[in-house]
């Protein structure tokens, strides 16, 4: 049985970089001269971002391979235009037993009411208490799920007994105008236009999907930053 407070996300392959995206913005007013102008990008694309022409984003492709806990990916399916998913079966294949607990940075304590409340810390009662509950849930759950298993109960009725703590995992696949309004959402910066309050999980998933992002495709990235981080 493994616990981990980690997310895995891996660029798994991809299509298309900031060329690309100057390159079908340009095709407006150059046609077919557009495949081989080579002109510098980065002014376009911020002429872009800020006044919110969006589809040139949308003519690249990015596939992420995710191991995240369920109830992450449970969040993660709600994005749905401009994404594609497929994932890890429990009806074709028994879970491993792997379990999601928070680490010593994760906020225990939530204060405040719906719509206008912040985290604490917590103590380390709160610490203890917790990695004793989860521990114990979840290996009386696996047990079970194991038990019926054995007993020659089918998959998809036994997996119901699996706390969504445990992990799962499923390729992700968007382009950079999908991506970058899931960053908008699911991450917290100070210079983002709209304030968003994403879980801490799956914004973890999300900075790494970022990091990404900024590497393989900089001057958009760059002026995403500049204009909000706001999605054309």
């Amino acid at each position: 049985m493994e616990f981990r407070s980690d997310m895995t996300v891996e660029l798994a392959y991809h299509v298309g970089l900031d060329q690309d995206v100057a390159k079908a913005a340009r095709v407006s007013t150059l046609g077919e001269g557009a495949k081989e102008d080579g002109r510098p990008v980065e002014g376009l694309i911020n002429f872009l971002m800020r006044d919110r022409h969006g589809s040139p984003f949308e003519h690249n492709s990015m596939t992420f391979y995710i191991e995240a806990p369920i109830f992450v990916a449970r969040e993660f399916f709600r994005h749905r235009a401009g994404w594609s998913y497929n994932e890890e079966s429990a009806r074709y294949k028994e879970l491993e037993p792997s379990f999601y607990v928070p680490d010593k940075h994760r906020k225990l304590i939530q204060t405040g009411k719906p719509g206008a409340y912040s985290f604490e810390q917590g103590t380390f009662q709160h610490r203890g208490a917790l990695m004793g509950s989860f521990q114990v849930a979840y290996r009386e759950a696996h047990l079970q799920y194991r038990n019926m298993l054995e007993a020659g109960i089918a998959r998809e009725v036994a997996r119901a007994v699996l706390p969504v703590g445990t992990y799962t995992s499923f390729y992700a696949t968007c382009n950079a105008r999908s991506l970058m309004h899931f960053l908008s959402l699911r991450t917290t910066r100070p210079n983002s236009a709209f304030s968003s309050f994403p879980q801490r999980e799956i914004e973890m998933v999300a900075e790494k999907m970022e990091a990404d992002f900024a590497e393989l495709m900089p001057a958009t990235y760059e002026a995403f930053e500049r204009h909000g981080r706001v999605a054309p």
